[in-house]
């Protein structure tokens, strides 16, 4: 898993901290709507990870936070000596996952490495081969991932990337139902962009995304929308 993207300052992907984004190649998704779609089948690196240490030694009390995504960053197996390294220098850890890796996110977890999950919830049990590009698909993983987050061991938030084409009221009420209990839920709009690995789809009105939030309201800590017009 090479590192094939670095955003050197966000504001907005480590919720409470200035951090920095390191975009990891691969994933075992093939979602139609992803955003990241170039690195779904890996590439060429960008930088190796001495030099992202180099980079963060540069930034230390500049950012106090290091954000992972991709792709899918738990497929990097090796990921727990980088990781140590970086908590090492100080910066705090957040992990985005699909959670189709639930053993390799309890041992990064349980030996400390990881602050705040992002975790995705692609859709319904019911429709998630369809809307994660693939012909059939077990939910077993993703349901075990929730299950350990629920246990609230570490910080995180579960999110669910609306469209048009792929959700319905009907799915996010079995959405709700399958994350009762979770401590924080947003949904967010798609947006149409260059990158995405199918063109054609659409964004989810402002009263639909509006209206499957109060959907999963009453199920969950706290829901919101991101990235869309709420008015």
């Amino acid at each position: 898993m090479l590192i094939q993207g670095l955003q050197k300052l966000t504001l907005l992907d480590f919720p409470g901290r200035v951090a920095c984004t390191v975009f990891l190649g691969g994933c075992d998704f093939r979602c139609p709507f992803c955003h990241n779609s170039s690195l779904i089948a890996g590439g060429e690196a960008v930088m190796d990870d001495e030099a992202l240490l180099q980079f963060l030694k540069k930034r230390q009390g500049l950012l106090d936070g290091v954000a992972f995504t991709g792709g899918e960053p738990l497929l990097r197996r090796d990921l727990a000596p980088l990781l140590r390294e970086i908590r090492a220098l100080g910066f705090a850890v957040k992990m985005d996952t699909n959670g189709n890796h639930p053993d390799v996110l309890k041992a990064l977890v349980g030996e400390g490495l990881i602050d705040y999950v992002a975790m995705d919830i692609k859709n319904s049990p019911e429709k998630y081969a369809e809307t994660i590009g693939l012909e059939t698909f077990d939910t077993a993983a993703v349901a075990e991932s929730l299950a350990f987050l629920k246990t609230g061991v570490v910080d995180y938030e579960l999110r669910t990337t609306a469209v048009a084409e792929y959700h319905t009221d009907e799915d996010f009420r079995a959405m709700a139902k399958w994350i009762e209990g979770a401590k924080r839920y947003f949904i967010q709009c798609y947006t149409e962009r260059d990158s995405v690995l199918c063109g054609g789809l659409t964004a989810p009105s402002a009263e639909d995304l509006n209206r499957w939030c109060e959907i999963v309201r009453p199920f969950v800590g706290e829901a919101a929308v991101r990235g869309a017009a709420t008015e």
